[in-house]
């Protein structure tokens, strides 16, 4: 019995000697005021919300659509008479100027016929010559003369005629522009059905493409484009210049063409274009994401934070995209609208912001 007292004193030492050493350790905590209690305890109920901070960003109003690559101008070479091929000066995948002889047809019969026309316009001008002078002295009748000087013309008329049929047995390029492979060879016999060559001017190059009818109010000459094409990671730009002022019946869609530069040709006539046509900028807009917006009967309203608290606004809204939305009227840079906690909020909430990005970041 006695040994059990002495363990009991000696456990009862030990726990007044520990309780000694912790004590002012354990005093702050259990000594907290009721008030920081308090205030931690309503931060812990208050509803924990996201935002984002209003930023004005460039805004691209577009509709996307595809679209051919077009060459600005082309031609198919032909001759205009059939002869021989007596001269090829085109050369395949090479670049021609306006005016270049490309081709020289056989027009050894043509140009005997113009020497003997010369020849004749010659001897008519003498003729007339003379008579011009005898009948200022009554030598000749004035009926005589005209009719000599009809002569002259009629010969003038015919070289002018055989100069023309000569022409047409060369082929010269009509503008600036790049050959494609030629199909006939020196020597060989043409006519106007035979196909020499393909002429292309592929800087700047057209686009054409089509959208739907609803845009035709919003579409423009002047409008920019942005496109791409396969087998190039580039993505190149070009303008509006004309539109189709109808539109196509079958497919309720306007025709549309636009020009871009070409100069290191990596554009080529024929090729798939997939078509971003920009239909408005707006450099100053306000992007909301799609989510904070809360649509009610003839109005929508977004849920602003403001020194803790949420504020209700009404806006009026424009542009969309597939996860933002323009604001136009309500919001102004810098406010914080609430992007979580929507259907908890109320107006003059105390709420708790816990995470805020900028409405420009995505």
């Amino acid at each position: 019995m006695n040994k059990f007292i002495k363990r009991l004193l000696t456990i009862s030492i030990v726990l007044l000697v520990f309780s000694a050493l912790a004590w002012p350790k354990v005093k702050p905590l259990l000594s907290t005021p009721a008030e920081e209690v308090g205030n931690s305890a309503d931060r812990q109920n208050r509803l924990h919300v996201e935002g984002v901070v209003m930023e004005p960003e460039v805004l691209e109003d577009k509709i996307f659509t595809s679209g051919t690559i077009l060459a600005n101008e082309v031609v198919d070479l032909r001759s205009e008479m059939a002869g021989k091929v007596v001269d090829i000066q085109l050369e395949e995948g090479r670049s021609v100027r306006e005016g270049q002889l490309l081709l020289k047809i056989n027009d050894n019969e043509l140009q005997a016929q113009r020497r003997r026309a010369q020849f004749q316009l010659n001897l008519a001008e003498q003729r007339a010559e003379r008579q011009r002078r005898l009948l200022e002295r009554g030598g000749v009748s004035q009926e005589d003369y005209d009719a000599t000087v009809n002569e002259v013309n009629v010969l003038i008329a015919e070289l002018d005629l055989i100069d023309a049929r000569i022409e047409k047995s060369e082929i010269r390029a009509p503008f600036d522009g790049l050959v494609g492979l030629k199909f006939v060879s020196s020597g060989s016999f043409i006519s106007s059905d035979t196909h020499i060559a393909t002429l292309n001017d592929i800087d700047p190059v057209k686009i054409d493409f089509s959208i739907p009818e609803r845009y035709f109010t919003r579409i423009q000459v002047g409008d920019r484009i942005n496109f791409n094409v396969q087998g190039h990671d580039s993505t190149f730009t070009g303008e509006v210049y004309a539109i189709e002022p109808r539109i196509d019946t079958q497919t309720r869609t306007i025709q549309i063409r636009a020009l871009s530069d070409n100069p290191d040709r990596m554009l080529i006539p024929g090729a798939f274009a997939n078509i971003e046509l920009i239909l408005e900028t707006v450099y100053d807009a306000l992007m909301l994401p799609a989510i904070s917006v809360i649509p009610e009967l003839n109005r929508q309203k977004v849920f602003k934070y403001e020194n803790g608290k949420v504020t209700q606004v009404d806006i009026l809204t424009g542009l969309r995209t597939d996860r933002s939305v323009q604001v136009v009227d309500g919001i102004a840079p810098g406010d914080t609208v609430l992007t979580t906690g929507l259907l908890q909020a109320r107006e003059g909430m105390e709420v708790e912001l816990t995470n805020i990005r900028k409405s420009t970041d995505r």
